[in-house]
């Protein structure tokens, strides 16, 4: 059973920890996309599970399309 979420809080209604904390994630969540796409771009289709454009697509569903790239995306290197 699903419970009703009362009114959005606005920015101002959380306390300063909770600021530091949501514009923390936003960064790092930023960050760790920004690192997906370079390797995206850099490493060759062939050492890719899938196309590099559906990956592209799943780096915009923060954090699961990182999660799963790094988990399931990259072939390990040939040697």
């Amino acid at each position: 059973m699903m419970t009703r979420r009362g009114p959005r809080k606005r920015w101002d209604e959380f306390t300063p920890s909770q600021q530091q904390g949501i514009v923390a994630a936003v960064i790092v969540t930023g960050v760790w996309q920004l690192v997906m796409l370079i390797d995206l771009w850099r490493r060759p289709a062939a050492c890719i599970r899938g196309s590099k454009r559906a990956w592209f697509l799943a780096s915009f569903a923060r954090p699961f399309g990182q999660i799963a790239y790094y988990a399931w995306g990259r072939r390990p290197p040939r040697p």
